[in-house]
């Protein structure tokens, strides 16, 4: 038996579930994810920040509205999804110059090490820090997109990855595990998979490109004092934060990847923790535990969201690029909106304008 939806939402991560949550109640929704579990590969694998300053201007703008639809969020609810965490690059007065913006202000030296004591005095000579950037509680943010979404109707599948999409009539039939399903929309949320997904679809890919990116949870002879920043180096050659009593590393790598489950390589990890016992006193002493997320970019790196221009109700979420939790709001807002739109229903009166405006000024369509 076929199950019949508006919106056929393809890909269980945050990108997908952030969706769900906001268009659930407004239309019919059905949300299908290969794996077993929800957010099982890049959305589980966070490094858990939103921050600002990071990032190409498009997503430091869709950052900042996602900050205000969390806190929002976060003052009608008795735990927080975010927590106040600083952002502090550091490395050579050029680099850090380059990689600031203006959510990030200069600080001196000495006020770096004032806030991070670990490291070494002669590893950096510039540092630029931004006091807006928020720690982010992935599992509870996660959680609470699935509660909301199922609470206002949605159905969520997991097992059922998509083998067979086409255009039929004014919708799609999709084929995804044991189930059929027909949808008005289908939203191409599928992260590393999404131009495989377009491929099954009958859509022209986009040539969206996965990379890699390891990080790993440290056990540390000198912890960080609770108020520590993240730091990052400008070089994007490692960043780091408290975890805790331990500390959550990274190397920063971006390697093309094909779409898969992806793995540490063997001396990512003990490279990284003998290059940061020579640039900090933390005193690594052995990992606890390590993993790797893929960081799935369009050629600009602007995040894709719409619908294709040849492919009627086929529309792209995809492409955050290692930005999915500190954008998802955003996106989400924007993309409800659109599809709403589509489905000739009010889209509301969410003030999307100036996410709206941002990706626009960017990308002027979805093959622009």
């Amino acid at each position: 038996m076929t199950a019949h939806y508006d919106v056929l939402i393809v890909g269980g991560g945050i990108a997908g579930l952030s969706l769900a949550s906001v268009l659930a109640g407004s239309c019919s929704v059905a949300l299908v994810e290969a794996e077993q579990e929800l957010a099982y590969h890049t959305s589980s694998r966070s490094a858990r920040n939103l921050i600002p300053s990071y990032g190409p201007a498009v997503v430091q703008e869709l950052t900042v509205r996602t900050l205000e639809l969390m806190a929002a969020r976060d003052a009608k609810l008795p735990e927080p999804v975010l927590s106040p965490r600083s952002f502090m690059l550091i490395g050579t007065e050029e680099a850090v110059r380059a990689e600031s913006s203006g959510h990030m202000r200069p600080i001196s030296h000495a006020e770096a090490l004032d806030l991070c004591p670990a490291l070494v005095p002669e590893s950096f000579s510039a540092a630029g820090l931004d006091t807006g950037s928020f720690g982010c509680n992935a599992p509870l943010l996660l959680a609470d997109y699935r509660l909301r979404a199922e609470a206002a109707g949605a159905d969520i599948i997991t097992g059922a990855r998509v083998h067979s999409a086409q255009r039929l009539g004014s919708g799609w039939e999709i084929g995804a595990g044991q189930e059929a399903f027909q949808a008005g929309v289908m939203v191409n949320a599928a992260g590393a998979w999404a131009d495989e997904l377009a491929v099954i679809s009958g859509v022209e890919k986009l040539g969206l490109q996965p990379y890699r990116r390891t990080a790993a949870i440290v056990d540390v002879e000198h912890p960080l004092p609770e108020y520590s920043p993240m730091v990052a180096a400008a070089d994007d050659s490692f960043y780091f934060r408290r975890d805790g009593n331990d500390v959550l590393i990274s190397p920063s790598e971006t390697v093309p990847s094909g779409p898969e489950d992806a793995r540490p390589r063997p001396g990512d990890v003990e490279r990284l923790v003998t290059k940061l016992n020579r640039v900090t006193t933390l005193g690594i002493r052995g990992v606890r535990t390590a993993w790797t997320g893929l960081r799935t970019e369009a050629a600009d790196g602007i995040p894709v969201a719409g619908f294709d221009a040849e492919a009627p109700g086929f529309y792209w979420l995809a492409g955050q690029g290692g930005y999915g939790f500190q954008t998802s709001a955003a996106m989400a807002e924007l993309a409800a909106a659109q599809i709403l739109a589509g489905q000739g229903q009010d889209s509301g009166t969410h003030p999307v304008s100036r996410t709206a405006q941002a990706l626009a000024a960017s990308r002027w369509s979805i093959r622009g």
